[in-house]
């Protein structure tokens, strides 16, 4: 089996096993359709059902889909981006030696975008580095802060950066910021700006005070739910293929 082979089958089993084990699983559906740049009338065609069929799924119109039916569905998304070259599945490869629910999102701009631009889409408060707001970033990626804490090496955190360094690290599930901070400053790599995202107290004091330190420009998105954030970094990348 192709290192390729095998991340498609880790990504088969992750997204399938999602959508089965959400409490919205037509929204979860309609997430992963959205991460791989697929729309609702190409779907319908590589499952030869009306696209109408998969928005009465998606909007809860219909049922839950059973297990055959999210099968037939993740690989006919997973088939539509190997025919485009697998761009999604490439980029997974990366971070295929990592837990598959570690990185929510890895992407690369295919122009790069300003910082300014991406707080703004994320309903940033720039807690350090607002002079930084016209600095490019060339990618981003999406992080579930518990379980990178909990399973990641020092050797599995260093593809977090993907491409590049000069990125935005977004680091949900955040209770006050403290570890996303100390895990970066013992990092070789900077990124751009780090955005972290769920806090609900005030920021520890430490996190601010490292990012100073390190020069590390910090932020925390505002956005009501980690599906706003992946949908509005998607929005932003969008914009960078126009």
């Amino acid at each position: 089996m192709s290192l390729n082979d095998s991340v498609r089958d880790m990504l088969a089993r992750r997204i399938a096993g999602e959508i089965v084990l959400s409490t919205s699983p037509g929204a979860t559906m309609r997430k992963w359709r959205n991460l791989l740049e697929v729309s609702q009338v190409e779907a319908a065609h590589e499952l030869e059902l009306s696209p109408s069929v998969v928005s009465d799924y998606e909007t809860g119109r219909r049922r839950s889909p059973g297990s055959g039916f999210i099968k037939r569905f993740v690989g006919a998304l997973l088939e539509i981006d190997e025919r485009r070259g697998g761009r999604y599945i490439h980029q997974m490869a990366r971070i295929t030696l990592t837990p598959g629910d570690v990185f929510l999102d890895i992407r690369e701009f295919i122009a790069p975008t300003t910082m300014g631009e991406i707080c703004k889409a994320l309903e940033c408060e720039i807690l350090v580095g607002e002079e930084a707001v016209n600095q490019n970033v060339y990618g981003y990626t999406i992080i579930d802060s518990l379980k990178a804490i909990q399973t990641l090496s020092g050797l599995d955190f260093y593809r977090i950066f993907g491409t590049t360094s000069e990125r935005a690290l977004v680091f949900v599930g955040v209770s006050k910021g403290r570890s996303p901070m100390i895990a970066v400053k013992i990092s070789p790599f900077k990124p751009r700006i780090i955005i972290l995202h769920g806090v609900r107290e005030r920021i520890d004091p430490l996190a601010v005070a490292l990012a100073r330190s390190e020069n590390i420009p910090l932020a925390i998105s505002m956005l009501p739910t980690q599906d706003d954030l992946v949908e509005a970094l998607l929005g932003v990348y969008r914009l960078s293929k126009e």
